[in-house]
């Protein structure tokens, strides 16, 4: 339904931002699933994942697959963490786009001066904080949402150390309407993003052939079996699979452990074919005709 991507620099009120976010959409849509991905989902320590080049890269790995998992046309994701490299939010735009869902960036506009202060009270209090060469390194990094970037379009701004963060804050009222409203062929301020045609093309081509391929092998190996035992180890003229398919020639008994193998090398030797050459067949009964040939050609040599 909707990818939500908090943004802002370290202590500036994110989290709480995202805790209002999905209770003002529960109190629009009681029947709405929403999700929160955060850093403490992966139980994973704030000064541990940013500690350098290596650990943040990792955590926004973490994050971004389990954002690719989570995305649906029934929920809305909400990815509760720094965002703070514009790279990574077009990263997540383009998950959001693949999955053809809305998008939008919630923006915790704060000072980092209140930032820094904020970081200091909470480090008082015993409660999470960064640790100041790993605050000011973040600090430093942060690139700011520009909503003249798809990615970081439409942007819902807000300002906490200013105004606080409620339910009823403008920028979240404005979110809640814009993730919650209806959409019509008439409908244009909200923006439905649509995957491209290639893409969407190309996934579904590679999953149909990749099922048939799976399915197809199996059952000339379940016929193979199944005559092989009905002739019980005599000889064999064929075996047939249909009308319009080859004949399998078989001269001796093929044990079920080889026929395996010859189809998982089988497989594996059309999926590398497909990467220079045509794809794998899309039907049964293509992916069936270049399995028996190839049996055909391997057992007569064997």
């Amino acid at each position: 339904m909707a990818l939500v991507i908090i943004c802002g620099q370290p202590c500036s009120g994110k989290s709480t931002a995202a805790h209002c976010l999905t209770d003002a959409l529960k109190q629009a849509e009681s029947k709405l699933t929403v999700r929160v991905i955060d850093e403490t989902s992966f139980h994973l320590d704030r000064n541990q994942s940013y500690a350098d080049m290596p650990a943040e890269k990792n955590l926004r790995g973490v994050l971004r697959s389990e954002v690719d998992r989570s995305l649906s046309k029934d929920n809305i994701i909400i990815v509760d963490s720094l965002n703070s490299i514009k790279g990574y939010r077009y990263e997540l735009w383009c998950l959001a786009r693949a999955a053809g869902i809305r998008y939008c960036v919630l923006y915790c506009d704060v000072e980092e001066t209140d930032c820094r202060k904020w970081n200091e009270e909470r480090r008082g209090k015993g409660e999470a904080s960064y640790d100041d060469k790993i605050f000011e390194d973040l600090v430093r990094r942060f690139e700011k949402p520009d909503r003249r970037n798809r990615w970081d379009s439409p942007l819902f701004e807000l300002w906490p150390f200013r105004d606080g963060i409620e339910k009823s804050s403008p920028a979240i009222i404005d979110a809640v309407e814009y993730l919650t409203k209806k959409v019509d062929a008439k409908t244009r301020d909200v923006k439905v993003l649509q995957p491209t045609i290639a893409t969407q093309t190309a996934r579904a081509s590679e999953a149909n052939s990749l099922y048939e391929m799976d399915r197809a092998t199996q059952e000339v190996i379940n016929a193979i079996v199944a005559a092989q035992s009905q002739a019980m180890g005599g000889p064999m003229n064929g075996i047939s699979l249909g009308q319009g398919l080859p004949t399998i020639n078989i001269s001796r008994t093929v044990g079920l452990p080889e026929l395996r193998r010859l189809r998982r090398t089988f497989i594996k030797l059309t999926g590398q074919s497909s990467l220079s050459g045509p794809p794998p067949p899309s039907d049964a009964e293509s992916a069936k005709r270049m399995f028996v040939d190839y049996l055909n050609r391997e057992l007569a040599t064997a």
